[in-house]
């Protein structure tokens, strides 16, 4: 079935406001039946339901406990859906920083003196510093500085016997260059054992994950930025790594009323568009109606490159300039632009006054490098599943008066 992005857009009751939203990145908006569950799921946690009239021997496990202890269990389930592996190699936390200081605390047994980590300019700073509390010695990836890509050759040359994790974005979530993380994890065997861990939190909402084909060790989702709530996920590749792990570390308590509604999100995904006759399980159904979101996200995309590409004022991070004009980058429907002579705070207060949503890039040692504080800063946009052509041409004609 065709895309039918106003049926998507009803799914939205927070888009009647008037405002257009393109700060996916930032704050994406909750879908009503996610708020609905999540509602309905924090009111019902702390109750007992009745005895059932014939009880098996799950039901008499589960006889007398509040009904919010099957939560956590349904939100691994659906995460295990959304990343095409089992609830058993899922770990939830309440958001990925927290996740990610546990899972250096709980690589402990597998460190030495010597052991070292591969770090990279393209992380969230946030991540970056739970990681370096793990006090292994440092080494850095770098990006190419036209694209904001993180070539994987390099990778076959800094890491090593002694290097324990490897960490990479599967895309960057403002510049919304794709990652190749199969490349830098076959680069990464090439000379060390080490886990290859990715934060896939930019791609999710746009791809399926699929560990097998990173060939990736462990990958964090932030579900918040799904159109969720604060609940957070990492995914192990093998449930037999906790046998090297101190589990201890990443027994870390989440809200059960917040964890009833993660499978609200991920249905939510998975029926962006109609499933296709017989029954399908919610993966199959998932990866479906993703890919039809891709599609049609990745024509807006397009669309958005080349309008905005045409104003000659306008410089597309990554995108735009000699540098950058001969290379091939995969892209999520994202990007971060600035106006020749323009500051970006005046490009975002022109954008809030033509009704559109859109936030100011975020500093980063790469995008100063890249030149963005030398053009006064840049805006970034996102898309979600309801947005449509009007928007792309909103934002262009608003841009148009500045540019």
């Amino acid at each position: 079935m065709a895309y039918d992005v106003w049926g998507v857009r009803g799914l939205y009751t927070s888009l009647g406001d008037g405002w257009t939203y393109l700060n996916a990145h930032h704050q994406p908006q909750v879908p009503e039946k996610v708020a609905s569950a999540v509602w309905r799921s924090v009111r019902s946690a702390a109750s007992v339901p009745p005895p059932e009239p014939v009880l098996g021997s799950h039901s008499k496990q589960l006889l007398g406990q509040p009904e919010g202890e099957l939560y956590p269990e349904m939100a691994r389930g659906a995460i295990a859906d959304l990343a095409g592996v089992s609830a058993d190699q899922v770990i939830l936390g309440p958001n990925v920083p927290a996740l990610y200081s546990a899972l250096v605390a709980a690589m402990r047994p597998m460190l030495r003196r010597s052991s070292t980590i591969v770090l990279n300019p393209l992380d969230r700073a946030a991540l970056t510093a739970r990681l370096q509390r793990a006090g292994m010695d440092e080494k850095w990836a770098q990006a190419d500085l036209a694209t904001g890509d993180l070539p994987a050759w390099q990778y076959a040359e800094i890491a090593d016997g002694s290097t324990r994790l490897v960490s990479v974005p599967a895309a960057h979530a403002e510049l919304g260059n794709v990652v190749g993380v199969s490349g830098i994890v076959d680069a990464v065997r090439e000379k060390s054992r080490a886990w290859v861990l990715v934060d896939a939190t930019a791609y999710a909402p746009y791809r399926p994950l699929d560990l097998d084909a990173w060939g990736a060790d462990v990958a964090a989702v932030d579900v918040a930025q799904l159109g969720g709530l604060d609940i957070a996920a990492l995914i192990f590749r093998d449930a037999a790594m906790f046998n090297r792990l101190d589990m201890r570390a990443l027994e870390l308590q989440v809200s059960q009323g917040l964890a009833g509604g993660v499978p609200a999100v991920v249905d939510h995904y998975a029926s962006l568009v109609e499933a296709p006759a017989g029954r399908a399980s919610r993966r199959n159904r998932l990866k479906h109606s993703m890919g039809e979101t891709t599609a049609y996200l990745n024509g807006l995309r397009d669309d958005l490159h080349t309008f905005l590409g045409t104003l000659p004022a306008v410089h597309i991070v990554g995108v735009s300039g000699e540098a950058a004009a001969d290379t091939s980058v995969e892209r999520i429907p994202r990007l971060a632009f600035g106006v020749t002579g323009v500051p970006s705070e005046t490009v975002l207060r022109r954008l809030l006054a033509n009704g559109i949503v859109a936030t100011q890039t975020c500093a980063s040692q790469l995008l100063d490098d890249m030149g963005v504080a030398d053009m006064g800063g840049a805006v970034t946009i996102s898309m979600s599943p309801f947005n449509t052509q009007n928007d792309i041409e909103q934002l262009v004609r608003t841009v148009a008066s500045l540019a």
